[in-house]
This record gives C-alpha cells, sequence and structure tokens, in this order.
C-alpha cells in the first residue's frame, strides 16, 4: 500500500526548545559538524488503492488543517512512497 509523507516543521523564525537540547547535547558530546538542529513532526498516511491527485489534494488540505498548527508551524513537505 502506498504512504503519504507529510512533513511539518516549527517556523523558521520561532525559537525550537528540543532543537536547541540536542545541540547542545551534541555539545557535551564535542560533535562539532553541524551548526543547528531543527526538529520537526512526519506523519504517514496509509492510502488503500492508488494515490490520485483527488487524494493528494485531501492529504494537502488534512497537513494544513489538521496536522500542522499554521500560526507555528509549516508543511514543508508532502510526497508519496510506495
Amino acid at each position: 500500500m502506498p504512504t503519504i509523507v507529510v512533513d511539518v516543521m516549527p517556523k523558521p523564525e520561532l525559537l525550537d526548545p528540543q532543537g536547541k537540547a540536542v545541540s547542545g547535547a551534541f555539545a557535551r558530546l564535542d560533535v562539532d559538524a553541524f551548526t543547528g538542529v531543527r526538529i520537526g513532526k512526519r506523519f504517514e498516511l496509509t492510502v488503500a488503492g492508488e494515490v490520485t491527485e483527488e487524494i493528494l489534494a485531501t492529504a494537502r488540505k488534512v497537513a494544513e488543517d489538521v496536522l500542522s498548527n499554521a500560526v507555528i508551524e509549516d508543511v514543508v513537505g508532502i510526497e508519496v512512497v510506495e
């Protein structure tokens, strides 16, 4: 069954306390290869049957209206994985 993957991230202008905590952990572990960390959410929507344009449009609407908070988050990706 195909899956629609929706990725949601905090808006760039907002603080990301989880990302900051992970970044601090990297520093304590002497990991210096990364300059920043931002943590988001991934949703996997399983589809019974073929993914049509109508189903993708529904996934986009659900992503914007239900899976994300438009005030503090952006939907940054919607893709179909077989």
